[in-house]
């Protein structure tokens, strides 16, 4: 069977993510100011930037925590901000979430934490409950740590533990919101050859928000670069290390002189410090 027929059969063509136009800000702050980006069924796509520039801002619009000021974000051909409480519930869950601090509950155990959401989102017996979280513990590598609390755990270890929670029921769409933040090397790269692995073995379509450009580039097939609040540059991951943009190049070389300028705007240092210029004559 031809690779692309075997593709249709397994899932539709097209975006599964599709952002137009968008615009947020908290208060006088402008965050996103006309993003414009697409995610691919099937594949991982990075978004980076650095902090502070509004990528988990755009995490928060995806899932419908937050409704733009302008422009709209579509999900699997629905316009997120315009379902009701019950659709967009439904929505919800058919997506997975690792936060940036694992978000796990600490006065559960690692089986109790995977467990959970099934608990909550299904009518499934115990009995199938046990099998599937030993299966989604198994896929991260840590069946043998069921047992363990969350405070036993390592930084790399409940990372895995919240990527096996995340995707307890199975989603459509997986978002990592900076995932491999505070890992040592070890750690990092097997969290990244999780992300790669479970996203062709699942079938799921993954966004990967993040500042970490080398393993990024490793693990996405497209990537986003958003600065001030709109896409700056785009391209296949493999592209990206050769950019001659120059955003990209400062962000992906982490060049100190770029379009992000080190200093937040303020006033000529030497105002600051109330410092006459040199050869004038003091008052």
């Amino acid at each position: 069977m031809p690779a692309s027929q075997q593709q249709s059969l397994e899932q539709p063509a097209g975006n599964l993510v599709e952002i137009s136009d968008l615009h947020f800000a908290f208060g006088n702050n402008q965050v996103l100011r006309g993003i414009n980006l697409a995610i691919p069924r099937g594949k991982v796509v990075g978004i980076l930037g650095v902090s502070g520039c509004g990528k988990t801002t755009l995490l928060r619009h995806i899932g419908g925590q937050l409704r733009p000021s302008r422009g709209q974000v579509k999900f699997d051909g629905q316009v997120v901000h315009k379902l009701g409480s019950n659709d967009l519930y439904a929505m919800r869950r058919k997506m997975g979430m690792m936060f940036q601090v694992s978000g796990l509950f600490t006065d559960l155990s690692v089986f109790d934490n995977i467990a959970y959401p099934m608990r909550e989102h299904t009518g499934l017996p115990e009995d199938v409950i046990h099998d599937l979280v030993l299966m989604k513990l198994h896929a991260v590598g840590l069946r043998g740590a069921h047992a363990l609390r969350t405070s036993e755990l390592s930084g790399g270890m409940e990372r895995r533990v919240a990527l096996a929670r995340a995707i307890a029921l199975d989603p459509m769409l997986m978002m990592y919101d900076e995932p491999f933040a505070g890992l040592d090397p070890i750690s990092l790269n097997t969290i990244a050859n999780l992300i790669r692995r479970l996203n062709d073995a699942l079938g799921l379509t993954s966004i990967m928000v993040t500042y970490d450009v080398s393993e990024s580039l490793k693990v996405a097939d497209y990537v986003y670069f958003i600065h001030d609040g709109v896409v700056v540059a785009e391209g296949n991951a493999a592209e990206m290390a050769d950019s001659s943009d120059p955003f990209v190049h400062q962000f992906v070389h982490a060049r100190p002189d770029g379009p992000v300028a080190f200093q937040y705007p303020s006033r000529p240092y030497a105002e600051e410090l109330e410092i006459p210029p040199a050869g004038s004559q003091p008052a």
